[in-house]
C-alpha cells in the first residue's frame, strides 16, 4: 500500500492548478458515462499499480493506489490512518483524482469518501465515478534519456530567485521534457515559466531554452520526489534542431542496446 502525501504548502495546491488549467478543455474532452467502460479503466488503474493523485480545492493532496474496486458499488485507495492529508481528505466535500494510462490523462472526482479500517489495512472509499474524463496527451514522441550522459536542466528556481537548481531530464521530445525533482526542492508550481534555462543532455548537447511548467505527478514513494512536465514556451531553430539530433541518436542507442 505504496502512498505519499504533501499538503497544500507543496504540491497539492500544483494539483489544482493543473486541473484548472486542463478544465479549460473539459468541454472538448472524452467524456466516458458508461458504467461498464468506467469499471475497465478503474480496474486498470488498479491492475498496473497506477500512482493516482487524489486532491481538494483548497490544496491537499495525497498520492496513492487503487486498492480495492467493486463494480458499481466502491472504490478504495491505499491509505494510512496516521497521515493528516488522508483526514482533510475525508472532511472535504470534492476530491479529484487524477492519474496517466500511457498516453491518457484520467480525471474525475469521488462523493462520500470515508476511511475505513480493516485488519492491517486502511482504505479511502468512495462510491465509484459516474463520469471519468479522458485527455490525450502531448503527441510529440517522447524518448527517455541516457543516464550516463548525466542530463540536467540548470535553472534559477521562479519563485525563489537566489536558489540555483539542477535537476534530472527524465526524457525529452520536441514538444517538451520531463525533469525529477527530489522532495527537498520547493515546489515548482504549474503554470509559471523559467527563462534562460540551461540544458545539458551530453557533452555534446547543450542548449538555452524558456520552460513552461505545466503538470506534477506523484511517483513511488521510494523515489522521493516528483515527475515535473515541462513544455519549450520558447527555443530557438538552432536549439530545436541539436534537441532532434539528441533524440534522432537517443533512439538509435536505445535500439542497438536493446540488440545486445
Amino acid at each position: 500500500m505504496a502512498n505519499a502525501s504533501v499538503t497544500a504548502s507543496a504540491y497539492g495546491a500544483a494539483t489544482a492548478a493543473t486541473d484548472a488549467a486542463a478544465a479549460v478543455g473539459l468541454e472538448e474532452a472524452h467524456r466516458e458515462r458508461d458504467p461498464i467502460a468506467i469499471h475497465g479503466l478503474l480496474k486498470e488503474l488498479m491492475d498496473r499499480n497506477v500512482a493516482l493523485q487524489l486532491s481538494t480545492p483548497d490544496g491537499h493532496f495525497f498520492s496513492s493506489t487503487i486498492w480495492t474496486l467493486q463494480e458499481g458499488l466502491r472504490i478504495g485507495f491505499a491509505a494510512k490512518v496516521t497521515d493528516p492529508a488522508v483526514h482533510r481528505l475525508v472532511e472535504a466535500r470534492e476530491v479529484s483524482v487524477m492519474g496517466y494510462l500511457d498516453r491518457v490523462k484520467l480525471h474525475f472526482e469521488l462523493n462520500g469518501l470515508v476511511l475505513v479500517h480493516g485488519g492491517h489495512h486502511t482504505v479511502l472509499q468512495a462510491a465509484p465515478p459516474q463520469l471519468v474524463y479522458r485527455f490525450q496527451r502531448r503527441g510529440a514522441y517522447r524518448v527517455p534519456t541516457l543516464e550516463r550522459g548525466s542530463p540536467t536542466a540548470f535553472f534559477r528556481h521562479p519563485s525563489i530567485p537566489d536558489m540555483d537548481l539542477a535537476l534530472r531530464v527524465v526524457d525529452v521530445s520536441a514538444g517538451g521534457c520531463a525533469l525529477f525533482v527530489p522532495e527537498d526542492v520547493p515546489p515548482l508550481w504549474p503554470g509559471s515559466e523559467v527563462d534562460g534555462a540551461r540544458l545539458e543532455l551530453d557533452s555534446q548537447t547543450h542548449f538555452l531554452a524558456t520552460l513552461g511548467l505545466r503538470h506534477v505527478t506523484c511517483i513511488q514513494p521510494e523515489a522521493q520526489g516528483a515527475r515535473l512536465g515541462c513544455e519549450w514556451a520558447t527555443i530557438d531553430a538552432t536549439a530545436a534542431r541539436t534537441l532532434q539530433r539528441y533524440i534522432d541518436q537517443t533512439q538509435k542507442r536505445r535500439r542497438m542496446m536493446a540488440l545486445d
